[in-house]
């Protein structure tokens, strides 16, 4: 079958196919190495948001990974047949957190926002559930490793990039990772007060 580089029917036709017997999110390359250079993928991709809009399913976009989902006003209807994910512990979920707001982030950096150690299992956790993956290492002496988060992670929170995270304010007022907002308030503070230490060195210097 030859395919138009327009978006026409039947490249929408070929997309929709693609994305309905993948396993997994596509990104458009990928689309394209099925369906071959030149082929507007990205303008098949959004006639085909427009058609599923306001379906049983619709296509979405998640960290540049295109899949169908169910459409979030019927999720409750499969909840029931949908197998329970295992319910992250506190610390995991701090420790998710810090990576997803700073990453590429070390052990040490987050046991620092954190002011507690982090036990190995609990990043083991993360990245058992596909949220959570090695990014290179720090060029610092030891060269620590670095940690960042998924496509996964934004898909599975509903994220189309890191962009769409929650701001500080909007999870204080939800009562969430309170230790990570106090560590980090606590952080801007002590910056806040060796700042105005310097200042009165100075100060007393320059009177002497």
């Amino acid at each position: 079958m030859t395919l138009s580089a327009e978006p026409t029917d039947q490249l929408m036709r070929a997309v929709e196919a693609l994305l309905f017997a993948a396993t997994e999110p596509m990104t458009i390359d990928t689309m394209r190495g099925h369906l071959g250079p030149g082929i507007d993928v990205r303008g098949a991709l959004e006639a085909l948001q427009v058609h599923y809009a306001g379906r049983g399913v619709e296509l979405v976009s998640r960290g540049e990974r295109w899949h169908f989902q169910t459409a979030p006003d019927l999720a409750h209807l499969l909840r029931r047949d949908r197998e329970e994910p295992r319910k992250l512990s506190r610390a995991a979920v701090e420790t998710l957190a810090i990576i997803a707001y700073h990453e590429p982030v070390t052990r040490a950096e987050i046991e620092s926002i954190r002011g507690v150690q982090i036990s190995k299992g609990t990043i083991d956790v993360l990245m058992e559930a596909g949220w959570v993956r090695p990014a290179g290492r720090r060029e610092v002496p030891g060269r620590p490793l670095m940690f960042a988060t998924t496509a996964e992670f934004l898909v599975h929170f509903g994220l189309e990039s890191r962009r769409d995270l929650p701001g500080i304010d909007d999870l204080r007022a939800a009562g969430l990772l309170d230790p990570v907002d106090l560590a980090l308030e606590q952080a801007s503070l002590m910056d806040g007060e060796e700042s105005d230490r310097e200042v009165e060195v100075e100060n007393a210097d320059d009177a002497d």
